[in-house]
C-alpha cells in the first residue's frame, strides 16, 4: 500500500492537498475510560486521598503518569486543573501571574485584580471557597466554581529550577497562597490553618517527574511517592485492546509487534527504548496502512520498516533496528 498523502519519491500520483489530509483520531488512545493502572498505583492513589498528600508519579515518559490525573479526575467527578512546568517556573507561577505591564499601561486603576489571572493550583484554593469568602481575591462579577474540589495536575516538575519545589514547601502542605500585589492579601488558611481549605474540598495534588533531576527531600517528605513501573508484555496486550479499535490480545498482529517492541527494548542497543506511546502510534499508523489483526506482522517487513520511525528516535538507532529486524527478528517463527 502507498501513502496517498506525500508522495513524492513514492509514486507518480499527485500529493494530496493539505486541507485533504486526515489525521488518524487519537481520542480513543487518549481515553481515560481506557486506562489500566497497576494495582500498586492505585494503593498509592488511596494513600495520597486518605492523607491529603500530594502524589508524585515517577516512570518513563508514555507509562501514564499524566493520564492518571485525568483518570482520577473522571472517576471522582472532579475538573483537571494543569500546570506544566518549565525551566523558567517560579513557585508563584502555580498560583497566580500578574500582568504588570497591563497594569502599568493602566496606571491609574486602583484595582489591580483585573491583572491577575489564577494558575491551577491557586485556582483550586480558590474555587475550594464559596465566592464570599475569598471575594477580594476575585475580579468583581466574574464567575466562580466553587466552592468544589478539583484534581491539580502539576507535570514535570523535575523541568522547574531545583528551588520551585522548596518554595513550595508551606503552601503545597497547608494550601494557601498570598498575593503581593493586592496588599499581600492571602486565602483564608494563611494565618489560620483551622480557617483555610475545607477537607472535602482540598485540591487533590498529582505531580510527575521524569527524574531528569532529583527533587529536594524536604518536599519529598510532604509526598506520597510512586514509580510506574513499564508494563510487562501481558499487560501492554491489554492496554493495545483497550486503546487501538479492533485489536486484541492474542491475535497475530499484536504478538508480533509486541515481540518487536519488547526486543528493541530489551535486545537491540538503542540509545532511546520506544514508549509505551510510542507503540499505541505505531500500532495506528499499521492499521491505518492497512495491517490486519489476523495478518502476522514478521512476513510484512517492509510495512514495519516504512513505519520505523515511530518507534526510533535517531540515526544509529535506525541503522541497529534496521540490521536487527532484517537478520533476526522478520526471518523468526512466531513463538
Amino acid at each position: 500500500m502507498t501513502y496517498p498523502y506525500f508522495t513524492k519519491g513514492l509514486a507518480k500520483a499527485p500529493s494530496l492537498l493539505a486541507e485533504a489530509i486526515p489525521s488518524l483520531p487519537r481520542s480513543r488512545a487518549d481515553s481515560t475510560a481506557a486506562y489500566i493502572p497497576h494495582a500498586d498505583l492505585s494503593h498509592a492513589v488511596n494513600v495520597a486521598l486518605m492523607l491529603g498528600m500530594p502524589l508524585l508519579l515517577t516512570g518513563e515518559p508514555g507509562t501514564g503518569k499524566t493520564q492518571l490525573a485525568y483518570v482520577l479526575a473522571a472517576e471522582l467527578g472532579c475538573e483537571v486543573l494543569r500546570f506544566d512546568a518549565k525551566s523558567s517556573s517560579q513557585a508563584r507561577d502555580l498560583f497566580y501571574t500578574f500582568d504588570a505591564l497591563s497594569a502599568f499601561k493602566m496606571k491609574d486603576a486602583t484595582d489591580l485584580r483585573p491583572h491577575i489571572r489564577y494558575q491551577a493550583l491557586g485556582q483550586a484554593i480558590l474555587e475550594a471557597f464559596a465566592a464570599d469568602a475569598v471575594a477580594g481575591l476575585l475580579v468583581p462579577g466574574a464567575p466562580h466554581a466553587g466552592p468544589r474540589r478539583s484534581v491539580v495536575l502539576i507535570d514535570e516538575i523535575d523541568k522547574a529550577p531545583r528551588d520551585f519545589p522548596n518554595d513550595l514547601l508551606n503552601e503545597i502542605e497547608h494550601l494557601y497562597f498570598r498575593v503581593p500585589e493586592l496588599g499581600n492579601l492571602a486565602t483564608p488558611g494563611a494565618d489560620d490553618a483551622a480557617q483555610g481549605v475545607p477537607p472535602q474540598f482540598r485540591p487533590i495534588v498529582v505531580l510527575t517527574s521524569n527524574s531528569e533531576k532529583g527533587l529536594p527531600d524536604p518536599f519529598l517528605r510532604r509526598c506520597v511517592y510512586f514509580d510506574i513501573p513499564f508494563p510487562t508484555p501481558d499487560e501492554m496486550e491489554a492496554i493495545v485492546a483497550g486503546q487501538i479499535k479492533g485489536m486484541k490480545a492474542g491475535d497475530p498482529l499484536t504478538t508480533d509487534a509486541l515481540d518487536l517492541f519488547y526486543a528493541l527494548r530489551s535486545t537491540v542497543s538503542l540509545k532511546k527504548a520506544p514508549s509505551t506511546a510510542e507503540l499505541l502510534n505505531w500500532l495506528q499508523v499499521l492499521r491505518a496502512r492497512g495491517a490486519q489483526p489476523e495478518a502476522p506482522l514478521r512476513p510484512q517487513a517492509q510495512l514495519v520498516d516504512e513505519t520505523l520511525s515511530v518507534l526510533v528516535k535517531s540515526g544509529d538507532d535506525r541503522t541497529r533496528a534496521r540490521k536487527f529486524i532484517a537478520e533476526s527478528w522478520a526471518t523468526e517463527p512466531a513463538a
